[in-house]
């Protein structure tokens, strides 16, 4: 049901608008060709479509989970029934429970919410019954729509991604849901068991036996499944039981990446045309994350406005411009020397070749490493120039804050005052620089 690709902003009738043609298998529960939602945006207020992007992305996700609920038997008006049934039980001073669940508890809970009705001359009111009495069945939703119903939660979360990110958000809990789906077949999440659960862990065990495949990475499935059924839990009060509960599996090994010898870079990565191979941003991309420790994602999205060259210390400002930081603490500014200083020289605008596409470049330059013999083992990779920085770092004796606030790492004391200076980075900086090749 999902897209592969981002949605996109059409131009219709001087407004921007998301436009989306009805998926074949819910052709016979939504009977238009072509779906078109108003963004409310005039194109004259966004010409270039930057905030209709963003509400295009929100109204692509609340279709998916439209559909997702037509194909669950779970239509919008009776979802806002269910909906509106809790929040009158709740000003009824009531928790909500529906009327097999009132059934299966005490007598006297029942004879109470009558009386209730009563004392309030509400008792012909279907709505306040229905709040007190469970007339409102709980939302139907099967394993097939369990990510969109969790990605709708998420919703306020998941604004500030851009379109990778969200994709390489989605992407695993996808994954996760489907290889349920293949355990233990689709069905209502309420009919799920521990039993099921189980079954599940089993079969990553076998896999894990047979195809030699991480624990990591069962974990990782096993974790998202319960993570996203206790978030639609939460949400629609559907009383599920914890089934996947402490069945992650143990004996997982926490892999380190390895770093590389800094005569390593300087005298083989960094060698004259050495990365002559690579097309021009690739190249010089590596170049700044060999002397600026950032993470592909940071270097790849740098944008004009944050690439400062005429500042007294030239820097880069790493910051959540249209996407998500990985945490917190990774936004920062880093000074530019030696080949990060050489290169950003040549790109005063950024990398528009790899904006939101930091995997391809990860991807193709790690090939090119390895084809190169510019891996010293299976352990090393393109990230490990991050892990050179910090150890170049250490090897000068920098202070552990400045090596804190260079790599974008969480500072292990309360944070007073605003930290080191540009000046104070540049000064650690500059001990370590690497020298450019003669050939950039």
């Amino acid at each position: 049901m999902a897209r592969k690709d981002p949605p996109k902003a059409h131009k219709r009738d001087g407004t921007w608008y998301l436009v989306r043609r009805v998926p074949k298998e819910f052709a016979e529960l939504d009977r238009r060709v072509l779906v078109r939602i108003s963004t409310d945006i005039p194109i004259v207020n966004d010409p270039r479509g930057i905030r209709a992007k963003e509400v295009v992305q929100r109204l692509h996700v609340e279709l998916d989970a439209y559909w997702g609920g037509l194909r669950d038997g779970q239509s919008g008006e009776a979802r806002l029934r269910f909906e509106a049934a809790q929040q009158r039980a709740k000003a009824l001073r009531l928790v909500y429970q529906t009327n097999a669940e009132l059934a299966e508890g005490a007598r006297d809970d029942i004879v109470d919410r009558i009386r209730l009705l009563l004392d309030r001359n509400v008792i012909e009111d279907e709505r306040e019954v229905a709040a007190a009495l469970g007339g409102e069945e709980r939302p139907a939703i099967r394993l097939t729509g369990l990510v969109a119903e969790f990605e709708k939660i998420e919703a306020q979360s998941l604004n500030a991604m851009s379109p990778n990110q969200l994709r390489k958000w989605r992407n695993p809990k996808k994954r996760a849901v489907g290889n349920l789906i293949e355990v233990v077949g689709d069905m209502n999440i309420a009919a799920l068991t521990r039993s099921h659960a189980i079954q599940f862990r089993e079969w990553w065990q076998k896999r894990i036996r047979v195809e030699s495949l991480d624990i990591g990475t069962a974990n990782k499935d096993i974790g998202h499944v319960s993570k996203m059924l206790t978030t639609v839990d939460m949400a629609h009060q559907l009383n599920l039981l914890p089934v996947f509960k402490k069945l992650r599996l143990s004996g997982q090994v926490a892999v380190q990446r390895a770093a590389f010898e800094a005569a390593f870079v300087q005298d083989k990565i960094l060698a004259d045309r050495a990365l002559a191979e690579l097309n021009e941003e690739a190249r010089h991309l590596v170049l700044l994350i060999a002397d600026t420790g950032m993470r592909f994602s940071e270097a790849a999205n740098l944008l004009p406005h944050r690439i400062l060259l005429d500042h007294a210390v030239p820097h880069v400002q790493v910051r959540p411009d249209g996407r998500v930081l990985k945490t917190d603490h990774s936004l920062r500014d880093i000074p530019l020397v030696g080949c990060a200083l050489a290169v950003m020289k040549l790109h005063p605008k950024g990398f528009p070749r790899y904006l939101d596409k930091a995997d391809s470049l990860s991807a193709l330059v790690n090939k090119f490493l390895d084809n190169a013999n510019l891996l010293p083992t299976d352990d090393h990779s393109l990230y490990s120039l991050r892990h050179t920085y910090e150890d170049r770092l250490t090897s000068v004796e920098a202070p552990e804050k400045v090596v804190a606030m260079l790599m974008g790492h969480k500072w292990h004391r309360p944070k007073y005052g605003s930290g080191p200076t540009l000046e104070q980075k540049q000064f650690w900086l500059k001990k370590i620089a690497f020298k450019p090749p003669a050939h950039l």
